[in-house]
């Protein structure tokens, strides 16, 4: 990677210490995940714990950002540029009040139904990215079966081969789909909520600090308005029969009643977390960690660990302020605060805010060179 800071020429070096924490937290989520359909563990506790965990992982999964030498192109990562922040609240707004239209004058099943099968394809996709990489420690064949490459008009490039490992993951996801389709269970929910989670944040980058602190402002803003100011979101949140949200017990089901859940957007963990991920690809430049390092490699991560506390006080300030008014609440009203003031905080105390506004993970030269690229394509 390239960074148009004091570290263009800087030598890396490999940390030989391991980040345990990183498998517990694995242990942490995926536990909690299934043990909530078999006893009832304290909402406040299952929301933070997994939620931290979804971010813990994340943003470690996020590194591999850092190499981008070693991905091919369907692999680069989905970079926001400052255009894009600036756009995102407007562009969220149209469609969270479009689909607040169609709940409003169309049969909300068939609203639902048609949601469904979209997220059942993506859901599966997600589910296939993460499956993949532990299959393939155990199917290790490189041979690809199917067909390809081939092009097709609108869609270009398209390669339908697939190793074992692909297959296996693959198989499994679309099984997991097509049962969350049919029964709409809230654990198969959380489950492709986590994948949708984990996949955002290993795979999206902000580019820079300051297109994170855009994009946040922006959505505090955003998440107040529709909150506190109309019915849309918790409408919308309510109605949508879609894996946009967690959902966490708070009775389960009986002989005579259902499961009773209190519930978390995906937003509330993605949009703040790929700000703390970037945060934490940070720490590796300061550090001078290898882009082709482990992401458990230990390493100094003072930043990240700043920010991530910070969101866990935020997110906790949320629920009690939630619970003492009985009323819903925009997380980003305090999550936002949190994540700009503690990484801003930190810079401060470390004498380093200009070199956190001048780090930038997109090379000018380089991103300009793609940009023509792909408006050779378009025309």
């Amino acid at each position: 990677m390239r960074v148009r800071t004091q570290w263009v020429s800087k030598i890396y070096v490999t940390p030989t210490g391991t980040n345990h924490l990183l498998s517990a937290a694995y242990v942490l989520l995926f536990g909690l995940w299934a043990l909530s359909n078999l006893v009832l563990i304290p909402v406040t506790f299952n929301l933070l714990a997994t939620s931290l965990a979804i971010i813990y992982i994340g943003c470690h999964r996020s590194l591999q950002l850092r190499d981008k030498g070693a991905m091919s192109d369907e692999e680069q990562p989905e970079t926001i540029s400052k255009e894009d922040a600036y756009k995102f609240p407007l562009i969220g707004s149209c469609v969270l009040f479009g689909l607040y239209a169609a709940f409003k004058f169309f049969d909300k099943d068939w609203v639902n139904w048609l949601l469904a099968v979209y997220f059942s394809v993506i859901g599966a996709a997600m589910l296939t990215c993460t499956f993949e990489p532990p299959a393939g420690c155990v199917l290790r064949s490189p041979t690809l079966y199917g067909v390809g490459p081939f092009f097709l008009p609108l869609l270009g490039k398209v390669d339908l081969r697939f190793t074992q490992a692909e297959l296996a993951a693959g198989a499994v996801a679309m099984a997991l789909a097509g049962c969350w389709f049919k029964t709409k269970h809230w654990v198969l929910n959380n489950g492709f909520g986590i994948a949708f989670c984990i996949q955002g944040l290993e795979r999206i980058s902000l580019g820079s600090y300051k297109v994170g602190a855009i994009l946040l402002t922006g959505l505090f803003f955003y998440d107040i308005f529709w909150v506190f100011g109309t019915e849309v979101m918790v409408t919308v949140a309510k109605s949508f029969d879609a894996p946009i949200k967690l959902l966490f017990p708070r009775a389960l089901a009986t002989a005579t009643t259902k499961t009773q859940h209190s519930m978390l957007g995906l937003g509330d963990i993605v949009i703040p977390g790929i700000f703390i991920a970037l945060l934490l690809r940070y720490d590796a430049e300061r550090s001078a960690v290898s882009p082709r390092a482990s992401p458990a490699a230990a390493f100094s991560k003072p930043f990240f660990h700043a920010c991530f506390v910070a969101y866990g006080l935020g997110l906790g300030t949320t629920i009690f302020v939630m619970n003492f008014f009985k009323a819903a609440q925009p997380a980003l009203l305090y999550l936002v605060p949190a994540c700009l003031v503690s990484s801003a905080g930190t810079a401060l105390v470390l004498k380093q805010f200009k070199a956190l506004l001048a780090y930038d993970e997109v090379d000018e030269e380089e991103h300009k060179v793609e940009v023509d690229k792909e408006d050779k394509k378009n025309n």
